[in-house]
């Protein structure tokens, strides 16, 4: 062969060579891997907005995963009780499920401390900026791991706005009247409102309603304007008393089961991760659209009397959480969560109500006489 050939063919093989390598930074490595499906349930009924905000997450997983990855969403009930999704993804016969860590408290109560638990003072939006950023998470994963030692791992979305005090036949005008009052609630609010004197049911949301009709109940929270408008509060109900240190502070749970989570690829943990901070938002967001809608749905064609909590039912609530408090310090894990979140608020919730604006002195300017409280 003559240097000229050498030299073409030599020419030739760093070509190829560089067409080779070329094609490898313009199409990096995509995982392959096998399509993981995995089968979630949630704790709502088919028409619950909270269904749809699970079908919100779902969505951004299945899309993200480009289909190496997919959840399939069953509504509440479809495999194991809405109360029951705990021990359905622990025990395997589900992968995942869709809830808020209340309706598991029973298994121990510090689960109420990540989403019911006490009033320190923090909204939902700083609650969960002390899961994420203030040492809530790995608390949560020490409850799990070395207290409960579950095979569950969890994330955390959509901050909850104030929960109300609820639906009653007739209004609420001190915190007497709540004593000796059959009430649905749950987690450590059925604490709190035994405290108080009521005598509390724990029920899911699709048994609020006929309970209330047969008079098992006379009085109910579930969680917001649209969940509420949606089961028919207001066919059983006409006052609707907003605002309560009950549930100031809530948040979904995602939960997978720990050994199938374990065994996916990073790229599909880190989905399943990130697509829980993405639905976040996005359900807060919507929840702003929706609840707003439907409380003046209420008002206007509904014709719900919306009243304000009376201000002796917030102070009797501060004053039956204090012994509360007090009752659950006495377990060592419950007493460190809680001086983890009141460290939190101290700092946190200092700043923003010094810096806060006056929102409400701006919207009565705008909108004078509409606010009645």
């Amino acid at each position: 062969m003559s240097k000229r050939s050498d030299t073409k063919t030599t020419r030739r093989r760093f070509l190829t060579a560089a067409a080779a390598g070329g094609a490898a930074i313009a199409m990096p490595q995509v995982s392959r891997a096998q399509t993981a499906t995995l089968k979630m349930q949630g704790s709502w009924g088919k028409a619950d907005v909270f269904n749809e905000m699970a079908e919100d997450y779902v969505k951004r997983v299945n899309e993200m995963a480009g289909g190496r990855l997919r959840i399939d969403y069953l509504v509440g009930g479809s495999v194991v009780h809405p109360f029951q999704v705990f021990d359905g993804v622990h025990g395997g016969q589900i992968d995942a499920a869709h809830t808020v860590t209340v309706y598991w408290y029973g298994k121990h109560k510090a689960a109420s401390l990540f989403g019911t638990g006490p009033v320190f003072g923090f909204n939902a939006n700083e609650g969960l900026g002390w899961i994420h950023n203030g040492g809530g998470k790995e608390l949560f994963e020490e409850l799990q791991t070395q207290i409960m030692k579950v095979n569950i791992k969890s994330f955390f979305a959509m901050p909850m706005p104030t929960q109300p005090l609820g639906w009653f036949k007739k209004p609420i005008t001190s915190d007497a009247d709540l004593k000796g009052l059959k009430y649905r609630t749950v987690g450590l609010a059925a604490d709190l409102f035994q405290a108080m004197g009521a005598s509390v049911a724990q029920l899911p949301g699709g048994e609020i309603v006929p309970a209330m009709e047969r008079g098992v109940i006379d009085g109910f929270e579930f969680n917001n304007p649209t969940s509420d408008r949606r089961f028919g509060a207001q066919d059983v109900a006409k006052y609707y008393m907003m605002g309560s240190h009950h549930q100031a502070t809530e948040y979904f749970e995602i939960m997978f089961n720990k050994t199938k989570f374990n065994a996916l690829p990073a790229e599909h943990k880190a989905i399943l991760q990130y697509a829980a901070e993405a639905a976040s938002s996005a359900n807060e967001w919507k929840g702003m659209d929706y609840y707003s809608k439907d409380l003046q749905e209420l008002i206007s064609k509904d014709k719900v009397n919306v009243l304000r909590t009376p201000k002796s039912v917030f102070d009797a609530q501060i004053k039956a959480w204090d012994g509360l408090i007090a009752q659950l310090g006495s377990d060592p894990f419950m007493k460190k969560v809680m001086d983890s979140q009141k460290a939190w608020v101290r700092r946190v919730v200092y700043y923003n109500m010094y810096n806060s604006t006056d929102y409400r002195g701006a919207f009565e300017h705008q909108f004078p006489g509409v606010l009645k409280v």
